[in-house]
């Protein structure tokens, strides 16, 4: 078992799809050296079917996934966050509540496959691709000396895996 276990929360507005996908996936790939969680500034409530859908088919567990406010974990008795990773942009935008012991924060801002039409297998790939966006970004996260690295480059570190191939967020100079 590692020395220190790093606690993870992934951040979305409806705490449905993208935050939840977040939150399962790092803890099934975190090696015991990470715990996530996710939340949500406005919950739907429950947990977009298509979320769980793609989950078992990637043979993540769905257990105890819940949607949730985020005020859930800025209480003192709340697990103390030492990463806070914000997957939609209208999140990102949102004032935040202040999170106990100063977590390290990053915008790793992904379309939201919810709002996604059409056919079935139209709306599961939006799921997939969430998930193998997110999954991409876990990666490079994990990889990360996190034990040996500053805060700055850290930081700089972390925005750099928001804009890794998926980001919604915007370059200067895009069209």
């Amino acid at each position: 078992m590692p020395d220190h276990v790093y606690n993870v929360l992934f951040l979305c507005t409806g705490n449905s799809a993208r935050s939840i996908l977040g939150e399962a996936l790092m803890n099934h790939v975190g090696e015991g050296r990470f715990r996530a969680y996710s939340a949500g500034s406005t919950p739907k409530g429950e947990v977009h079917p298509l979320t769980l859908k793609t989950l078992e088919k990637a043979g993540i567990s769905t257990e105890g996934l819940r949607s949730k406010p985020w005020d859930e974990f800025a209480t003192p008795d709340a697990p103390k966050m030492d990463f806070v990773f914000t997957v939609c942009d209208s999140a990102a935008g949102e004032t935040c509540p202040i999170w106990p012991g100063q977590p390290m924060t990053a915008h790793w801002g992904i379309e939201d496959p919810a709002k996604v039409g059409g056919p079935e297998f139209v709306r599961e790939a939006a799921f997939e691709d969430a998930l193998r966006f997110l999954r991409n970004r876990i990666s490079a996260f994990m990889s990360l000396p996190l034990a040996s690295i500053d805060r700055m480059a850290l930081s700089s570190k972390l925005r750099g895996i928001g804009a890794m191939e998926g980001s919604t967020t915007k370059t200067e100079g895009a069209a």
